[in-house]
């Protein structure tokens, strides 16, 4: 089966059955009442090899929020946007150069909420491998790739804490070749990786 079927398989059969996922796994735990939330879509592009890797960024240094921090490439949707999809197309091209008419849809994985306002829905996508890739360099200052098995599997994370006692708030951390992945990207990548069946779609 090729890898897009496979994808789409798993990610449905994953949405159709009781998973475990909780509200606090798909929210920043600083939200502690309802607040205005603004649409963003992120796009998980998976490229198609025989052991598939996860294309992630690193955001400029110079940024105002998350500066230099691992990504998904991905923004707020804009108006012109049809959907997240389109959304999550239109910054992956403007973010690294990704052509969108080479990007196989396979769906949408769980909503995040983030403490900044945003409604994030990660949209995965299959890509061919070996693309080049330009940083929009006010944006990103580097992209790589990364397993995908080694990404959503959960030996390779780790469950730390933040905060002062009494109002400790946990976050999922994974450690790839000095690259330290946290906070919204790794939270999105532990649901994906529950979402999908990991050792099963690995298999």
């Amino acid at each position: 089966m090729m890898l897009a079927d496979r994808l789409r398989a798993a990610l449905a059969e994953g949405h159709a059955r009781d998973i475990g996922i909780k509200l606090s796994d798909t929210r920043d735990p600083r939200i502690r009442e309802d607040i205005l939330l603004a649409p963003a879509a992120v796009l998980v592009a998976i490229t198609n090899r025989a052991q598939p890797g996860l294309i992630l960024t690193e955001r400029s240094a110079s940024l105002r929020k998350h500066a230099g921090q691992v990504a998904f490439p991905g923004g707020r949707v804009d108006e012109g946007d049809m959907d997240e999809t389109a959304a999550a197309l239109r910054e992956a091209q403007e973010e690294i150069g990704l052509p969108p008419h080479l990007v196989d849809i396979i769906g949408t994985s769980d909503r995040y909420h983030t403490f900044t306002g945003f409604d994030i829905v990660p949209v995965l996508g299959v890509v061919p491998p070996d693309l080049i890739l330009t940083p929009q360099a006010d944006e990103v200052a580097d992209w790589f790739e990364i397993p995908l098995s080694f990404a959503l599997d959960p030996i390779n994370r780790i469950r730390k804490q933040i905060g002062p006692q009494g109002d400790e708030r946990h976050y999922y951390e994974i450690m790839w070749e000095g690259r330290r992945i946290w906070g919204i990207t790794a939270a999105i990548l532990v649901n994906l990786s529950r979402r999908l069946s990991h050792a099963r779609l690995v298999a």
